[in-house]
């Protein structure tokens, strides 16, 4: 008998409403995403404002859910558990979509299952794609986040192989965007720069990859500072910016970093498949080169749609089904929020 899974993603600045049916050979299927963005309403301060944030979650956490339940033609009684992200992300917002799928799973007499919006971000390629090979690699690519990950079982193993030692990649790209005087978020107005640029024009770094760095970690800093201080002397200059140049330029060193170190994770631990999600993961550039560089290394490459790279209620459902089909202990009542909770802790 099937399962319908309800997901309730809350842990930055998009409230975010799933469902999904778990098929009883373990399939997971898509009936409503219904998503909130606050992200107007952080864009005149350059960045996510936690108690914004929060607020926000409040106002529009019973409208998406309602709206998430009318897309799929359901009714709060045909849900048979409730899965929502613990963390990481911020603690205020985090404690809002907790509160939230507490109230449903004791008003509806159903489990509740805390999960990681990380392994979620891997998870929702399921719902495209069908499930994971095993072992695959993960690469998560947003504002918050940059890590390359080994996920054995989706479940409940996922290893941390490598990540960012400063900014994220999506973070270099809302700062980038900063200095060029393009929108926040970064991510979309520097990769329509960019289709207009050259991505040779400048030589800007590419951190961490010298033979004493860490095979499979990341840095974005020296980049983001790069990027900043060749602006500033061209002003100095008098000279006009070449926005799109710049755009180019910067993009391909952050997808040049990205999809090398993959590539060769994949290559040296014999893995024949690369999951690219996070908001990040939409970018045309970054796709680009990644099916590039998989086909030539023989590896099969998995991207979701833009809408699931986001965060959403989708890809909380999507492994809250998972974790459901697994048969993990529910979790308590009293369920906490951890805004730092490691990847390697699928549910709590």
């Amino acid at each position: 008998m099937s399962r319908i899974i309800l997901g309730i993603e809350s842990s930055c600045d998009e409230t975010g409403v799933g469902l999904v049916r778990l098929h009883d050979d373990g399939a997971v299927e898509l009936l409503a995403d219904e998503v909130a963005s606050s992200v107007e309403q952080h864009a005149r301060f350059g960045g996510v404002v936690p108690e914004v944030a929060s607020r926000a979650h409040l106002e529009a956490m019973r409208p998406t859910a309602e709206r998430a339940f009318a897309t799929a033609g359901l009714a709060l009684s045909d849900v048979d558990a409730i899965a929502v992200t613990a963390g990481p992300g911020l603690a205020g917002a985090l404690l809002v979509g907790v509160s939230a799928a507490k109230a449903y799973a004791a008003a509806l007499d159903v489990p509740l299952y805390g999960v990681n919006h990380l392994a979620g971000h891997i998870a929702v390629d399921t719902l495209q794609h069908g499930p994971l090979p095993k072992p695959c690699l993960a690469m998560l690519v947003s504002g918050g986040h940059t890590q390359l990950l080994r996920v054995d079982d989706i479940a409940g193993e996922i290893t941390e192989i490598g990540s960012t030692v400063d900014d994220a990649a999506g973070e270099a790209y809302d700062k980038v965007a900063r200095v060029l005087g393009l929108p926040y978020p970064g991510g979309p107005p520097i990769d329509k720069a960019a289709r207009e640029g050259n991505p040779a024009a400048i030589d800007f770094p590419r951190g961490m990859t010298g033979p004493r760095d860490a095979k499979f970690d990341f840095s974005f800093s020296g980049l983001k500072t790069a990027v900043a201080r060749w602006v500033e002397n061209a002003e100095r200059r008098g000279e006009e910016i070449p926005v799109n140049n710049v755009a180019a330029s910067f993009q391909e060193a952050v997808a040049d970093v990205l999809t090398a170190k993959a590539v060769r994770a994949a290559k040296e631990m014999g893995i024949g498949t690369l999951v690219i999600s996070g908001g990040v993961a939409a970018n045309s550039r970054l796709s680009g080169l990644a099916r590039e560089r998989c086909e030539a290394a023989g590896i099969e490459l998995r991207v979701p749609r833009p809408r699931l790279c986001t965060d959403n209620g989708a890809m909380i459902a999507a492994l809250g089904a998972h974790v459901v089909a697994a048969e993990k202990k529910p979790s308590a009542l009293d369920l906490s929020a951890n805004p730092a909770l490691p990847v390697e802790i699928v549910s709590l």
